[in-house]
């Protein structure tokens, strides 16, 4: 405890972010103002989602706090149901944005959209319903390379998976594919 201690150092009161135990059968603590990312993200996430596209700065804000899968990619088994948590929440928020950043208006920004999904398929690189945001996404754009990378990606995810398609990512995909036909 006392190299965590040195490690975290102190407040700018001078406090320990670990602070001493008053007894031998008092619990060790971290200080409340020891803080993490993913506390912000919720924080910022639970205040925008109710709003909207109006939500949109803080959503974006949230999915800025994201580096890659929460614990990395094999989670000690104390973490794995906190990380299930957390991949679904930053799927949820990625395709919130997705979704608000493709619709026509104001908040329409396909390059936005484009950078949810990727930190989305950073967090799980299974999550269907990211690739079809993605797919979307480079059909709006008229970007027909951009759909077949697109494409392709699913495809060798499933393959690795061993699994098809889900049945709304192959007809979206036959959709956007074939000439005359919208999704």
């Amino acid at each position: 405890m006392q190299g965590l201690r040195r490690s975290l150092g102190s407040d700018p009161d001078g406090h320990p972010y670990v602070p001493r135990r008053k007894s031998g059968e008092d619990p060790y603590r971290l200080s409340p103002d020891v803080r993490c990312d993913w506390s912000r993200f919720l924080q910022l996430a639970e205040r925008a989602l109710p709003l909207g596209p109006a939500g949109l700065p803080e959503l974006e804000q949230a999915l800025s706090l994201v580096r890659g899968k929460p614990f990395g990619g094999a989670p000690l088994p104390w973490a794995e149901p906190h990380q299930q948590e957390m991949i679904t929440r930053i799927i949820d928020v990625a395709h919130t944005v997705a979704t608000y950043r493709t619709s026509t208006g104001t908040h329409h920004d396909l390059s936005a959209a484009r950078q949810a999904v990727a930190t989305g398929l950073d967090v799980d690189d299974t999550a269907q319903l990211l690739y079809r945001d993605w797919l979307r996404i480079e059909h709006m754009a008229g970007n027909r390379h951009g759909l077949h990378v697109a494409v392709t990606r699913v495809q060798q995810v499933n393959r690795a998976l061993d699994c098809d398609p889900e049945p709304e990512t192959e007809h979206l995909i036959h959709a956007l594919l074939h000439p005359g036909n919208q999704p």
